[in-house]
């Protein structure tokens, strides 16, 4: 593998990420379905808010009109800035050319692209079509050309910057396997996270000057959100927002799982037949609609959070096993108990704990839920009552038929696409936790000015604390708590991501 940097912890934990995919997937099926060798390190889990969810289940009156949850959201005086290239055409000749190699899952090199162009324009390079590394954990080999319209991506920044879909044959050598077997005086193996323009005209340029061509590796949040060009930061924005779209039969099933939402069949199921029809059944429906739910609830993800997620004593030793193996105990979180944890809003809610937010915000039996996900750990057993608050939410897989599924079958990458897409054509969407997929569609959706819940973790972990709570003042609480939590527009602040807080740098006062 040309290029992994463990996101915790060294050497051991890399080579530990190497050797993920020989084990990993037999610890899961497909999604929401545990294959039987979890259950040797976990107990199935029994609710741990049984007092809230007997008050839902048994139909308790909300307090929450269903007509304010649905309505979209006013114009808060912002909008989209014109992102037109700054200067009528580009140079006769660039400095060289610039490659990226980029790791992570589809939302990290999603803006790993997007720094990847704002660098070449900044150096007047022209930029070779990223690289996308193999994801360790999922082993999905899509490429940029798998995953994106590159069409499209060159046509929109024709006028910003030159762009080549592979390099010439006098620099056809520049390969990942190239620089994986010694040190090359064409790699840019030192940016630091957060590197300022000037790092990149002092320290790279002499190499595109000198060779022609420079590749950068590790490139991954290695660009500044601050001190840039104000046309850097918009040219950023456009990529991200227009740029980028998927390739056409990503947005084809995307579009069919949205009809599919919007425009159900009267009866509520999805037999074969149904899903092998057109979906566009507009004339005899009225469109209805839905939210998005993406639950991340992984292992990766309950074991550095350190927290307890009702599994029993085998779920924590397995838990604290998997720490030491990846991290070597090195987890923060780890020095506190679960209480702590969760006063701090430090833990990732369960799939029963989004569930009762849910509930509590107003969202009901009758709500068609898509579950943008991909691997939940305990599987069925751990999204159970979530699936019994919520017996309309729908997936990819109770969507789509298999022959439908057949391009996306097993490709992390493109599994994700589909589900970004869904989640920009939803009402509402909805994170049960922090993470570059939630970072990335706050920022989209924003952009949009689309409804969009950010829950309020620390209230929530304070409110699940609390084992006398009623559903009364539970609800109460959850709804005051987010009532400035659903799309509205945040400023962005000195050293955040303008992917994720995209006003005043792609927003402008309308």
């Amino acid at each position: 593998m040309f290029y992994y940097q463990p996101r915790r912890g060294g050497a051991l934990a890399g080579l530990f990420f190497l050797l993920l995919p020989v084990f990993l997937p037999s610890l899961f099926s497909p999604l929401g379905h545990a294959s039987p060798s979890v259950f040797s390190e976990w107990n199935a889990p029994k609710p741990r808010h049984s007092r809230l969810l007997k008050s839902v289940l048994q139909g308790q009156s909300s307090n929450v009109e269903q007509s304010d949850l649905w309505t979209p959201l006013a114009n808060q005086g912002w909008k989209a800035c014109e992102l037109s290239a700054s200067t009528p055409g580009l140079p006769q000749e660039t400095q060289g050319y610039i490659q990226v190699f980029l790791d992570g899952g589809l939302n990290q090199q999603r803006m790993g692209i997007c720094d990847a162009v704002a660098v070449a324009k900044i150096l007047n390079a022209t930029l070779v079509i990223p690289h996308l590394e193999v994801n360790p954990v999922w082993r999905d080999s899509s490429s940029f050309m798998d995953i994106f319209d590159v069409d499209h991506f060159i046509n929109v920044l024709k006028d910003d910057i030159s762009i080549v879909r592979e390099l010439p044959y006098d620099f056809s050598w520049s390969t990942r396997e190239y620089y994986a077997t010694a040190i090359r005086a064409t790699r840019i193996k030192t940016a630091p996270v957060h590197a300022s323009a000037k790092w990149y005209l002092d320290n790279v340029l002499p190499v595109l000057e000198s060779y022609g061509i420079a590749a950068i590796a590790p490139f991954s949040h290695r660009l500044a959100f601050n001190n840039l060009p104000m046309d850097v930061q918009r040219l950023r924005c456009k990529v991200n927002f227009q740029a980028l779209v998927f390739v056409p039969h990503v947005r084809a099933l995307g579009d069919a799982l949205v009809s599919r939402l919007r425009y159900p069949k009267k009866n509520g199921a999805f037999g074969t037949e149904y899903l092998q029809e057109v979906t566009d059944v507009k004339g005899e429906q009225e469109a209805g609609k839905f939210a998005v739910l993406h639950l991340r609830f992984d292992k990766d993800m309950a074991a550095h959070s350190a927290c307890d997620f009702g599994g029993g004593k085998a779920e924590k030793l397995a838990l604290a096993k998997y720490r030491q193996t990846i991290w070597q105990g090195r987890v923060l979180n780890s020095q506190f108990t679960d209480e702590e944890l969760r006063n701090q809003g430090r833990c990732p809610l369960t799939p029963e704990e989004i569930g009762l937010l849910l509930a509590a915000l107003g969202f009901d039996n009758t709500t068609r839920l898509y579950l943008a996900s991909h691997k939940v750990y305990g599987g069925a057993a751990r999204i159970s009552t979530l699936r019994e608050l919520f017996p309309l939410m729908e997936d990819k897989k109770s969507l789509a038929s298999s022959d439908e599924r057949a391009q996306i079958k097993g490709k992390a990458s493109l599994l994700a696409a589909v589900d970004y897409y869904v989640s920009m054509h939803s009402d509402i969407f909805i994170s049960a936790s922090p993470g570059n997929m939630h970072n990335a569609l706050v920022g989209h959706r924003t952009y949009e000015n689309l409804k969009t819940i950010r829950p309020n973790m620390a209230l929530l972990g304070q409110l699940f604390l609390n084992k006398s709570i009623g559903w009364s003042e539970f609800q109460q609480a959850v709804v005051e708590g987010h009532e400035n939590r659903q799309g509205q527009i945040r400023l962005r602040k000195s050293e955040q991501s303008l992917y994720t807080y995209p006003a005043p740098d792609c927003m402008c006062n309308a």
